[in-house]
């Protein structure tokens, strides 16, 4: 799985780049096989002003799928990139899940086969 980290407003120290990357891998190792490319943008909204103001932006490019975009804002940078790990980590599962179990999935015709 292929992530892509980049930084607005503050640089991107090796600390903050690990921690990002391995948050997004283990939210995201179940589903692995069915990603593409995950894109994160870690954005300082208010700069110097500070306040709640720290984003993380995931956008996961699936197999077969649409894409899947989480934002997260909070005080605090690595609070920001844990909640959007966790919900994109869901996302993707139940979008993957959905996929699977919708009547015209790929999955379907075979099922559809069988029942002749």
């Amino acid at each position: 799985m292929q992530i892509d980290i980049k930084t607005q407003g503050f640089a991107l120290t090796h600390a903050l780049h690990e921690y990002t990357e391995r948050r997004l891998q283990f939210a995201l190792t179940r589903v692995g096989d069915r990603i593409r490319r995950v894109t994160v943008r870690l954005l300082d909204v208010n700069g110097p002003r500070g306040g709640p103001d720290k984003c993380c932006r995931v956008r996961v490019m699936l197999n077969g799928l649409a894409a899947v975009m989480i934002e997260d804002v909070e005080a605090d940078l690595y609070r920001a990139i844990d909640r959007a790990a966790d919900r994109i980590g869901r996302t993707v599962t139940r979008r993957i899940a959905h996929r699977r179990l919708r009547p015209d999935g790929p999955d379907a015709a075979a099922g559809n086969l069988l029942d002749l």
